[in-house]
């Protein structure tokens, strides 16, 4: 059993080490990914627990217990936690806008955000794991940018899908001046290109802004094809050997003599090109063993 017949040609060697390299970056990329939002996990939880000793609707002895139990609930859910759930399983998407309420109740009720909340049908088709998961990490970061502006006091979140994709919007009442190209904008929008998804941005100058966003439930095949250096312009590989380094895209336009605009549609093909969905997995795809 598992013998090769004697007329059976062996695969080229050329084929076999070959195969070795792009799983190894395929690993890589993952483990970035899962680093990437592992890390707006904390940073979610971090600043529930600052919201709580911060909240002037609590005494001191109060606001402690409310942080520790916030603390103690992120530890439980870090330990238990499966990539299973994220990349094989179904989750419905109530399912999902529930675990997102989750997620922000913390902010909701201590924090100075009022985060409103429009449930989805329940009779919406479930969302592949992966999908809910990086639907939730787009809108934590949504908020999380909102938090830091401090110009918006109320946000209005609400998803809902058509069948063939997950639709998002966040509606602020914040200064109106948001634009796709903000900096705050920004890793959303490489998360959601990465996913082959769309976003736009809708602002009025003091009525606030509204992201729209649609992100497919069944992305196209050509997503998870890794690109040789030799799919990438001589500009794409630029940018993505200076990303791979960890500057900004002010430090990136400057090196290459680029303007900031530029910078972002090269990464945002380079991201759409490897099916990545961060710039930490973008630096992974760059490293050659």
């Amino acid at each position: 059993m598992g013998s090769r017949s004697p007329g059976a040609p062996a695969a080229p060697a050329s084929s076999r080490t070959a195969a070795a390299p792009a799983s190894s970056r395929t690993a890589a990329a993952e483990h970035a990914r899962t680093v990437a939002e592992t890390a707006d996990r904390h940073a979610l939880t971090l600043e529930s627990v600052l919201a709580a000793l911060r909240s002037g609707r609590l005494s001191d002895a109060a606001a402690r217990a409310e942080a520790v139990e916030i603390a103690s609930a992120a530890l439980v859910e870090l330990r238990t936690s499966s990539d299973r759930q994220r990349s094989t399983l179904l989750e419905p998407v109530t399912g999902a806008f529930s675990r997102l309420r989750a997620d922000l109740r913390p902010l909701v009720r201590f924090g100075d955000l009022d985060v409103q909340f429009v449930e989805p049908p329940a009779t919406g088709r479930a969302l592949p794991g992966d999908v809910a998961h990086s639907a939730r990490a787009i809108v934590r970061t949504a908020v999380l940018a909102l938090v830091d502006d401090g110009a918006a006091h109320r946000v209005r979140i609400q998803w809902d899908c058509d069948g063939r994709n997950l639709l998002m919007q966040l509606r602020d009442d914040g200064a109106g001046t948001l634009d796709v190209h903000d900096d705050a904008v920004r890793p959303i929008a490489e998360r959601v290109v990465a996913l082959d998804g769309t976003l736009a941005v809708d602002s009025t100058p003091g009525w606030g802004s509204t992201l729209d966003i649609a992100l497919p439930l069944d992305p196209s095949p050509a997503t998870l094809d890794v690109p040789d250096d030799a799919d990438l312009t001589e500009r794409e590989r630029d940018v993505l050997r200076l990303v791979a380094t960890g500057v900004g895209n002010r430090e990136i336009a400057d090196g290459l003599g680029i303007s900031v605009n530029t910078v972002k549609y090269h990464v945002a093909n380079l991201l759409r090109k490897h099916g990545a969905r961060t710039r930490a997995e973008l630096a992974a795809f760059s490293v050659r063993g």
